[in-house]
């Protein structure tokens, strides 16, 4: 992914320093934490949940070290181009598009959605508009998802914000509102079209971003590509629990996640991005 010398965002709020109260990370109160985001974000606590991570530290000054001064530039840099791709999708659409904040956290964080651990992986929070991220994530979607890269890395930033794009458009409301009127199984089918059609809206993204600044290299389609399959449910639940549970199912199918980013940037549309009126997913 050509990023380096790109504009740097300046909506970066980084909290490596602050901590938060000890034990949430881990068991007891972080796990019903976990819990409760997971019910509220509707992903599937089993398929992330680590009862094994370390609790949050005290306060400390961020790391300094070259690796993570590159990666948090690399941070702000997509978010950066989010911020362009979208600011002109809304103008088209004769809307204004505020960016949100993206929070850099360790081990734990405090949002207006509660305090959530690094377990439950990047979020993006509706009431306070902001993407919350442990950087140490994307090793682990390397290392443990085996989905390497930087543009996979790029395509989790833009997932989140398209949730943020969501919210701005008024159907995280609306889902929402629907949800509390359904049984789990119904609701949780609606949280796979509000995960999917955030996948395509991250494909809308990439799209903008290659055909306006030519951001992608050769080999970056297929590093997103393997990312949305490498967190699809089907997958992360036979990994976890050895069986697949398609009614549980919260995100959609790998199949489905990569099917529906690629349409996202095949297309670059945002109206091709309507989960909630496709018949099939």
């Amino acid at each position: 992914m050509r990023w380096a010398g790109g504009r740097r965002s300046d909506n970066i709020e980084d909290r490596r320093g602050i901590g938060v109260p000890l034990g949430v990370a881990g068991g007891g109160l972080g796990t019903v934490v976990i819990l409760v985001l997971a019910l509220f974000f509707g992903f599937d606590p089993g398929a992330i949940l680590n009862t094994d991570a370390p609790a949050p530290q005290s306060p400390s000054r961020p790391s300094t070290s070259p690796a993570l001064d590159a990666q948090t530039e690399f941070v702000s840099v997509v978010l950066a181009d989010t911020e362009d791709t979208w600011g002109e999708l809304f103008r088209q659409m004769n809307r204004d598009y505020e960016p949100p904040k993206l929070v850099l956290f360790r081990s734990a964080v405090q949002s207006a959605c509660g305090i959530a651990g690094a377990a439950v992986g990047p979020f993006y929070c509706p009431p306070d508009r902001k993407v919350y991220l442990d950087l140490d994530f994307f090793r682990a979607l390397s290392e443990r998802f085996k989905a390497p890269g930087d543009f996979a890395q790029a395509y989790v930033i833009a997932h989140e914000v398209g949730h943020h794009v969501q919210n701005l458009l008024g159907i995280t409301d609306r889902v929402g509102a629907a949800r509390e009127r359904r049984q789990r199984t119904d609701a949780n089918a609606l949280s796979v079209r509000t995960e999917l059609q955030a996948d395509c809206l991250a494909g809308v993204w990439a799209h903008h971003a290659d055909a306006s600044r030519k951001l992608l290299e050769k080999g970056d389609l297929e590093e997103a590509l393997a990312a949305a399959s490498a967190i699809g449910d089907d997958r992360l639940q036979r990994q976890t629990q050895g069986r697949v549970a398609p009614e549980s199912f919260t995100h959609g199918t790998s199949e489905q996640r990569s099917r529906w980013f690629k349409r996202g940037f095949d297309t670059g549309a945002v109206r091709q991005c309507d989960t909630f009126g496709a018949a099939a997913l």
